[in-house]
């Protein structure tokens, strides 16, 4: 795709959806009650053996409020919600023991197990019509990430201690099995996350109140998400987060999100080196992003490298939404972020920029691995009302470069367009509050 316009069909071409056997197993047969009050994790697991056992199926959470603990999907099984089914995580975070393998923040570790987690599967789904609450608040995991706007009070634990160990032990290379977290330790699992699985669907549910990422596939092929609402306003609640992926569809989903509504990862800094697994064949396309740091966003995660990412159609919109299209890395990061496509774009109000590329994330300058972002294509897009149109900052001996913006129309920008170190970037056709302009820089 190098040489030419990254292709929507050349994405789908790597994305069926897996399909499953018509045998139902309801948790109800298995001694779940909908009373919301009585744990049904040790149910549940016994609907998915069996289902695993009869060779696939559908494990079926009907209409009612059931609570849980961490639930491990097997090859075959599609965990289903029924119309009116909510399915409620616990709040103890002793149900999500014994630890698993995991990433937190793009680095490996073994931490308290996301709350619906498979491990090396083939052909496994969440759909339906139901709610994933993970009851996560102001009481419950957000203050373990030290923010008081967000329930953490002075003098309690948060996450600084244990979440800089975990990234030196991984810029040490301690092995993973020995950076051992999850009890004694407050790093907050992700809600979603398949790891090392192929075959994945995501169809149809709703999703509330998260601790931490909502949708984190890592490691997968082949991932369909379609017709989820997300919205959950805590700290890391980004919507989707395609880590180290190969093939994903994310179409017709609502993000109001406390962070990123999506961001594509691949691995943080020595360890994301390590493991050197690049994200690439990613679509996107007719979603709405209501709420979030960034509609689509490419990091800041991107140490293994980003590629081939294609986001079409979409609609995004609100006066908190701070960016639509967002690139963010740094020295310690590096990475190559490469053939990225935004088109199609309708922006009504984003807070800061419609357009950003920052090379100043979080440690910025400094580190001994330049980023390189190049063929980066925006089209089509327009906006009513931002600060930035488009916001570019590299560094004096990398600039950023390889961008190019054609046909987009962005008015009532309030400081329309900030380069600093920039080169190569090309605006065709490009309308900033009434004016037209054409340049190479």
């Amino acid at each position: 795709m190098a040489d030419t316009a990254l292709s929507a069909a050349d994405i789908l071409k790597r994305i069926q959806p897996p399909v499953f056997p018509k045998r139902t197993f309801a948790i109800t047969e298995f001694g779940a009650v909908a009373d919301g009050e009585k744990l049904c994790s040790r149910a549940i697991a016994n609907a998915i053996r069996a289902c695993d056992q009869a060779g696939g199926g559908s494990v079926v959470i009907p209409k009612g409020r059931f609570l849980s603990g961490a639930i491990h999907l097997e090859s075959n099984v599609n965990l289903h919600l029924e119309d009116g089914a909510t399915l409620a995580f616990s709040q103890d975070p002793k149900d999500y023991l014994p630890v698993v393998f995991t990433r937190f923040e793009g680095t490996e570790c073994m931490n308290y197990s996301p709350f619906i987690y498979a491990f090396e599967k083939t052909n496994i789904a969440v759909t339906g019509k139901g709610v994933l609450d993970g009851q996560a608040g102001l009481d419950h995991w957000w203050p373990w990430a030290g923010k008081e706007r967000l329930g953490w009070k002075k003098g309690t634990p948060n996450q600084e201690n244990d979440r800089n160990s975990l990234t030196a032990m991984g810029d040490k290379d301690v092995p993973v099995e020995k950076r051992m977290f999850g009890e004694g330790h407050i790093l907050r699992p992700n809600f979603v996350q398949p790891y090392r699985c192929t075959n994945v669907l995501f169809d149809g549910f709703r999703m509330i109140n998260s601790p931490m990422w909502e949708i984190n596939p890592v490691l997968c092929r082949n991932v369909t998400m379609r017709g989820i609402d997300i919205d959950s306003h805590g700290p890391n609640n980004d919507g989707c987060d395609p880590e180290s992926c190969d093939g994903m569809l994310i179409t017709d989903c609502t993000f109001s999100t406390g962070d990123d509504c999506i961001a594509v990862k691949a691995g943080r800094n020595r360890d994301g080196r390590r493991v050197n697994v690049p994200c690439q064949n990613v679509l996107i396309r007719d979603c709405i992003m209501k709420d979030g740091h960034g509609g689509v966003s490419i990091g800041s995660e991107v140490s293994g490298g980003v590629r081939d990412i294609l986001t079409e159609n979409c609609r995004m919109s609100n006066p908190n939404l701070e960016r639509a299209l967002r690139i963010k890395t740094n020295s310690y990061r590096g990475g190559v972020i490469e053939n990225i496509g935004f088109r199609h774009v309708t922006v009504g109000e984003v807070k800061d920029a419609v357009i950003e590329v920052d090379y100043f994330y979080q440690e910025g300058e400094g580190g001994p691995f330049v980023p390189v972002v190049r063929r980066i294509d925006v089209a089509n897009v327009t906006s009513q009302k931002s600060k930035h149109a488009i916001f570019m900052h590299g560094y004096k001996n990398s600039p950023v470069g390889g961008v190019t913006v054609s046909n987009c129309k962005f008015d009532n920008s309030a400081e329309g367009i900030h380069f600093e170190n920039v080169e190569g970037v090309v605006l065709r056709n490009v309308t900033v509050n009434g004016k037209i302009l054409e340049q190479s820089s």
